[in-house]
């Protein structure tokens, strides 16, 4: 059965580490998925935690009835410059142990490279790769990756054939709502390509930058290289939800027992309560319709 996780992102102001697990089961959520946070994995460091912090996010998580579905470091794993990558690699290695000790069979990143150097950032992509899919065989955890906006990889199609290069059936795909249209809106012929290397979708909608004529955002001067997007609550944007749950039905995700759905609006936290309770009814209604 499909699993629908929290991305704690609005509580992390508000709310200890420690606590997430209590404030996830009282939104409603029986899975989390865990994303940067600066006393576990934060963005591009070394991750903060040691033994003692992993064994009490593992104990509160099993007192309030909470699995973590999912870690999501974000490392430069993708970067041209050689030092940044090997670093990142060193960081990315400490978040695969700590998946372990936790015992989450699922780690959801991003390429973390420049589209200003696509070819070297590529190379950089595979390099990592080399190092790291040895670590992720050993201690059986699947990863997928999402060609984030500004990355340097956007488009959909394109993130596959990268990811297909690997040729290891442990690496998918990350399937983010508030990223479609940088993917190429796609949805209903990206997602059967995937096939069941689609690891996970996140929920969060999103406006589409390229209505309008390309004039729907105005930022000066023209020609900036901006990537306009947002992680709003279902039904706030211009996702066509019908169409990409109808996609992930077709496809057979939703009746898959590894299928791993995010809610993860970044946009609400003055009523991150109401968002939360209020995209799990949406989410649960999509996933039944």
């Amino acid at each position: 059965m499909v699993k629908i996780a929290y991305d704690p992102t609005p509580l992390h102001h508000d709310f200890a580490l420690l606590e997430f697990p209590d404030v996830v089961a009282r939104l409603g959520y029986d899975q989390l998925h865990l994303t940067p946070h600066p006393d576990f994995a934060p963005f591009f460091r070394h991750p903060k935690a040691d033994d003692e912090l992993v064994a009490g996010l593992k104990k509160r998580a099993a007192d309030a009835g909470v699995s973590i579905a999912a870690l999501l470091p974000v490392q430069r794993i993708s970067w041209p410059g050689e030092a940044e990558r090997q670093a990142a690699v060193r960081n990315f290695a400490r978040v695969i142990e700590l998946a372990a000790e936790l015992e989450v069979p699922v780690v959801n990143t991003e390429f973390s490279g420049r589209p200003e150097e696509s070819e070297a950032s590529e190379a950089s992509f595979y390099r990592s790769m080399e190092e790291l899919l040895p670590l992720l065989h050993r201690e059986g955890i699947r990863l997928n990756i999402d060609p984030h906006p500004d990355d340097f990889v956007e488009d959909g199609l394109e993130a596959w054939r990268i990811i297909r290069g690997l040729n290891d059936p442990s690496v998918g795909f990350v399937y983010v709502g508030s990223h479609t249209f940088h993917y190429g809106d796609r949805a209903t012929s990206l997602i059967p390509e995937l096939g069941d290397r689609l690891g996970a979708v996140y929920a969060a909608d999103t406006f589409d930058h390229v209505r309008s004529h390309g004039l729907r955002y105005i930022t000066n001067p023209p020609g900036n290289a901006v990537r306009v997007h947002q992680h709003l609550d279902i039904g706030d944007g211009d996702v066509d939800w019908q169409e990409l749950f109808g996609a992930l039905r077709a496809s057979g995700f939703l009746d898959r027992d590894d299928a791993l759905i995010v809610s993860n609006v970044f946009a609400e936290d003055e009523r991150a309560e109401e968002s939360a309770r209020s995209q799990l009814v949406k989410l649960r209604e999509l996933i039944g319709a």
